[in-house]
């Protein structure tokens, strides 16, 4: 076993809203807040290997060499099966799913096949996926269902996607910036799909506001693992722990789980049920259309992009503005102006808000005052935000009271 020792370090909690085309101004007063959802996709992930009988007896190893370790590691090659767990906490949101879709993937006319809608997913429930890599230019993420498989393939300059249940084909032709190696950015960011991206979010920076800890060894995935312990040392944070199985031998972390401060299962359990390091068969990154498949080729996506590019410029619902970062560490709170200055819509507004989504937001809102003035907390297991009347949003990994005395002291 490795006895305990620890190392500063500190990691955020990712945010970010986004408003819809359709419906301006009074869309963007529910759907602020319902992507809130979407705010938390970025820290979920994949779910553990079953624990092994017996712990490994390993040499003795600190802290702060196992994240040397981790940042080391120069793993190209990989294939394995992992789990997906995620729980937020949220009701089941039904006919708002098109809402927590980034980057406006869910528009009229995307490809059900879109990588940025078909990730979101991962953000709820248990799935298994299958990963491979072979390099900076070759990788492939199949989520396996019980009647299809969704499949994302990334060879050198090309990207595809394909969705067996609907047999829609997804294509882009990855463009690299003149002078920049290919590879810098390979699929779709959003969604973590490894243990090792979840670890590196967690272990970003050093500023004294968190406890690192080595809490002995384990068995993932048939493989020697050390236990790494990141606990925050500040008070508000919504994070309890989150604890990293690094592989022994090759540094790559094999295990992610993110526990909640209230305590209760794991917000995210991450890991692999089994792994081989060596070079993937090239047959799996090859893909060709399906006879009778729809391909839906990325240029509609570009265009969209545009769009919305104009629309933020002409101050639309894309438009979000003034963001300015408050505290540190795992208590930093984002705090944005929402495009046209109002908070979110009631049953007495008039504002044509669906049922559905009325239904959702009153189910995960608290209404809450302050010096600010009033407003509406929005919760999930991980991460919390405050939207107040007046159109300030206030989001991060934090408690209510956290957001309410960040609202009070920004005036």
């Amino acid at each position: 076993m490795a006895p305990n020792d620890s190392a500063g370090t500190n990691g955020t909690a990712p945010q970010g809203t986004r408003g819809t085309v359709a419906g301006r101004r009074k869309a963007v007063r529910y759907i602020v807040p319902v992507a809130v959802a979407g705010v938390a996709a970025a820290t979920i992930g994949l779910v553990p290997a079953l624990a092994s009988s017996g712990d490994p007896d390993l040499p003795e190893i600190t802290a702060q060499e196992l994240i040397e370790k981790i940042a080391a590691s120069d793993t190209q090659q990989l294939s394995g099966t992992v789990k997906i767990s995620a729980d937020l906490g949220l009701p089941s949101i039904g006919g708002l799913a098109g809402s927590f879709i980034p980057d406006g993937a869910g528009d009229k006319g995307a490809s059900g096949a879109d990588p940025q809608a078909k990730l979101t997913e991962l953000t709820s429930g248990t799935h298994t996926v299958r990963v491979a890599a072979d390099g900076p230019d070759r990788q492939r993420i199949s989520i396996l269902d019980k009647a299809s498989e969704y499949s994302l393939i990334h060879n050198g300059d090309q990207v595809w996607a394909y969705d067996s249940g609907s047999n829609a084909v997804y294509h882009a032709k990855e463009k690299a910036p003149a002078g920049t190696k290919r590879g810098g950015q390979q699929l779709p960011d959003g969604v973590p799909t490894t243990p090792k991206a979840f670890a590196e979010q967690a272990l970003k920076a050093a500023d004294g506001t968190t406890s690192v800890t080595v809490d002995g060894t384990a068995r993932v995935a048939g493989r020697d693992a050390y236990r790494l312990v990141v606990k925050p040392e500040q008070s508000g944070s919504t994070i309890g722990s989150v604890t990293v199985a690094v592989d022994a031998r090759t540094g790559v972390p094999l295990k992610f789980t993110l526990r909640p401060s209230s305590g209760g299962k794991a917000v995210v359990d991450a890991g692999f049920t089994a792994v081989d390091f060596g070079k993937p068969d090239a047959s799996s990154f090859s893909f060709t259309p399906p006879k009778g498949a729809e391909v839906t080729e990325a240029d509609g996506a570009g265009d969209r992009g545009k769009a919305r590019e104009a629309e933020k410029a002409a101050g639309g619902p894309g438009a979000l503005k003034g963001v300015n970062m408050i505290g540190k560490g795992w208590n930093t709170i984002a705090e944005i102006k929402a495009p046209g200055g109002t908070g979110i819509p009631s049953k007495a507004s008039g504002d044509g808000v669906p049922a559905e989504a009325q239904q959702f937001l009153d189910s995960i809102g608290d209404k809450v005052t302050g010096k600010f003035g009033s407003g509406t907390v929005f919760k999930t297991r991980l991460v919390n935000m405050l939207m107040t009347d007046d159109g300030r949003v206030y989001v991060g990994a934090v408690t209510k009271d956290a957001l309410v005395k960040a609202a009070d002291h920004a005036g």
